[in-house]
């Protein structure tokens, strides 16, 4: 398998304070890859990098093939999907829901004069079928809720057919309805073998869900853990990434993760 991303002692340095210091990971074509840490850690600076959206201090970065730097930026972006807030905040709140995923066929944000083919609205009818919007396409993207709009954001990513697809605290703020929905869906999207390869920032281990088959742990910028989630996710590496006694149990084929009673 080819690595569809890779870093290389990758430092991303601000005002004297490394946000990531000294990382080397990769992700080959077909895995999913978890990045778990605390507030600060540096999780949030990987992936934007993994976009291209910010370059390494020192290091190397590739992406798809192409090492960042030496790449025209504009065409290597719609090989890439994302979803976040980032993204959302961009987002016109006004624009119905198909419209929000259908302008991403064209790398825009606001519907304006572009004519989309029926083979683009298929494919964004498909998508929001898959993630359970199919019911709210002419609903305004503002008034969705919270679970709403994150469903509709990871479709909007999926609409170039990415062959990278990075998600930023897909399941945050949502209650725990609607986040055990999201997670469902995504389960089905990270076994599928048609979907490209994942990357997905999360806080919570309760939020990993079948499916994902790796994980890397960063604190501090640096890198605790990182490999198949079955031998990396342990209580021994979990407490130490967020530096206090932790205990992670697998129920199933989902995990949950508790602090040691205080004494």
């Amino acid at each position: 398998m080819s690595d569809v991303l890779e870093l290389v002692d990758v430092s991303v340095v601000r005002e004297g304070r490394a946000l990531v210091d000294e990382v080397s990971w990769s992700v080959k074509e077909g895995e999913r890859w978890v990045i778990l840490g605390p507030n600060g850690a540096g999780k949030t600076t990987l992936l934007n990098i993994a976009s291209s959206y910010l370059f390494p201090t020192t290091g190397t970065a590739t992406i798809l093939g192409d090492r960042l730097g030496s790449v025209d930026v504009f065409e290597l972006r719609p090989r890439i999907g994302v979803a976040g807030m980032a993204v959302a905040e961009k987002l016109p709140r006004g624009q119905t829901v198909l419209e929000t995923v259908l302008t991403a066929a064209y790398g825009m944000t606001a519907h304006w004069r572009e004519r989309y083919e029926a083979v683009d609205e298929e494919r964004a009818l498909a998508f929001l079928d898959r993630l359970g919007m199919s019911e709210f396409l002419e609903r305004r993207f503002g008034t969705l809720s919270e679970g709403e709009r994150k469903r509709t954001m990871i479709a909007r990513a999926m609409m170039t057919d990415p062959e990278l697809l990075l998600l930023d605290e897909p399941a945050a703020g949502l209650d725990l309805g609607g986040r055990e929905d999201l997670v469902r869906r995504l389960g089905r999207l990270a076994r599928d073998p048609f979907a490209p390869s994942m990357v997905m920032v999360t806080h919570h281990v309760e939020e990993i869900a079948p499916g994902f088959s790796h994980v890397l742990m960063i604190r501090q910028g640096k890198v605790t853990a990182a490999g198949p989630v079955e031998t990396e996710l342990t209580s021994r590496n979990l407490s130490h990434c967020f530096g206090l006694p932790l205990v992670v149990e697998q129920r199933g084929e989902r995990w949950t993760a508790q602090g040691l009673p205080l004494r």
